[in-house]
């Protein structure tokens, strides 16, 4: 969990970092936000394996994700390449 994430999850007494384990069938990223017990309109994009995708996105077991918060500024929307990372397709 990245930036405001990271500190919900330590304030809470729980690490930031955490290992799930993921049905074969995959879960999408929001699914999975919500079972480690993420508000999900504090999440903006979850990057999964180095790209960001939308809270739909399916994460297959081995993944590795990360969550980032609302709010993230400007420039590193696209740094982060999150910029429109939050938004279904077609939107």
């Amino acid at each position: 969990m990245l930036g405001l994430l990271h500190t919900f999850r330590r304030r809470q007494g729980l690490p930031s970092e955490t290992d799930v384990e993921v049905p074969a069938s995959g879960v999408s990223a929001g699914r999975l936000a919500r079972s480690l017990g993420l508000p999900l309109e504090a999440i903006e994009a979850a990057i999964v394996n180095r790209r960001a995708r939308p809270l739909s996105w399916s994460v297959r077991p081995g993944d590795r994700v990360a969550f980032v918060p609302r709010g993230t500024p400007g420039p590193h929307r696209y740094t982060l390449g999150i910029y429109g990372a939050g938004r279904e397709p077609g939107e």
